[in-house]
């Protein structure tokens, strides 16, 4: 006998069985066959020095939009590309689902969330054109800063929290009309419970997180805990390693090649993918000075009420021990051509590693 299942009833089952998060995260879908054994992408920030660069090198010619920073990333080998998506026409968005598919490239779209209803049309023509070139994810963020340096006390970080829950609102249902999944990103904003506790409490099949692995050691957080929080909701990665070292407020932060820092990739990725299996996983590897984490100065703790000191101690334990061997990568000492070597050997670097563990 034939059993007809409405969504809401289906949604209810899936809440209190077995298969739980993991199949809301990515709703009976099986992976497509482009998805199978797809190497490593690449986020456009990982070439923060490349994309629209105005330096004349014949070495590492500058990317001016997402077509040139697409056949680089397909000549070096990766998977696909995560890119803005802001500004595109029709007729541009055609030209990057034709390349894409010529390359066999997955893409995946950044965008900026509606601030307010005004807002709500430019980003429905943003979701259209993505969708066009081919992207089923959407990345987006809360948050262009860091917690810590924006905001001053909890006050101002509950204004942030009630704009960026109306932005979220706003975009839903654009992102559902048009079937293709918003992934908000753990961008030095939410800790990880609170992310979570957002996507679960908005409770829809098309909202998900983008999984940095490495943003929030920056908020005293475990990497790894930060992963297991967040897997079960991932639409899509940012696959970093992080190393770390103490400076006189706390410690500095930075990006390095796969397999030198702090982050289990391997274990990381095992996660991502037990819970959604054609999840993509994307470099994101910045190349540029330390950032430095502050966490022993008072204004750094203005927005974390329910922070404990044990979290601090735990996390400069993490990173005594774990001191990276020599200086952490820097760019400010070197001209715009080692710039652009520098951050070419990185991605190199990492696309090598991947390999092994992706």
């Amino acid at each position: 006998m034939k059993t007809n299942i409405r969504q809401e009833d289906r949604r209810s089952f899936l809440k209190t069985s077995g298969l739980g998060i993991a199949a809301l995260a990515f709703p009976f879908q099986l992976v497509p066959d482009y998805l199978k054994d797809v190497p490593m992408g690449v986020v456009v920030h990982s070439y923060g020095a490349r994309w629209h660069s105005k330096v004349e090198s014949s070495s590492y010619r500058g990317f001016q939009d997402a077509l040139d920073l697409m056949a680089h990333c397909h000549q070096i080998g990766a998977g696909g590309i995560q890119v803005g998506v802001n500004g595109w026409q029709s007729d541009f968005a055609k030209k990057v689902r034709d390349q894409r598919e010529q390359m066999g490239m997955y893409l995946e779209g950044s965008i900026g969330l509606p601030k307010s209803s005004s807002e709500v049309a430019a980003f429905e023509m943003e979701v259209k054109a993505a969708k066009e070139a081919g992207a089923t994810i959407l990345r987006t963020v809360c948050l262009s800063g860091r917690r810590y340096e924006n905001f001053h006390s909890a006050e101002e970080f509950q204004a942030f929290k009630t704009q960026a829950l109306q932005s979220i609102h706003l975009a839903i249902p654009i992102v559902e009309k048009h079937k293709i999944k918003l992934a908000v990103e753990n961008h030095k904003d939410w800790k990880a419970a609170e992310l979570a506790a957002i996507i679960r409490d908005i409770d829809s099949e098309w909202l998900g997180v983008t999984l940095d692995f490495g943003n929030n050691v920056s908020l005293l957080e475990d990497p790894m805990e930060v992963i297991r929080t967040l897997a079960p909701l991932a639409f899509s990665t940012h696959i970093k390693d992080m190393g770390v070292k103490k400076y006189s407020d706390g410690f500095l932060l930075s990006e390095v090649p796969l397999g030198q820092g702090i982050v289990d990739v391997k274990e990381g990725v095992k996660l991502c993918r037990k819970y959604n299996p054609a999840i993509t996983f994307s470099l994101e590897m910045i190349t540029r000075d330390p950032l430095k984490i502050p966490c022993m100065t008072e204004g750094y703790w203005a927005t974390f009420e329910e922070m404990k000191g044990e979290d601090f101690e735990k996390t400069m334990a993490m990173v005594e021990k774990n001191e990276f061997k020599t200086d952490l990568p820097s760019t400010s000492n070197l001209d715009s051509e080692g710039k652009l070597a520098f951050e070419e050997a990185n991605v190199l670097e990492c696309l090598k590693v991947s390999r092994k563990i992706i």
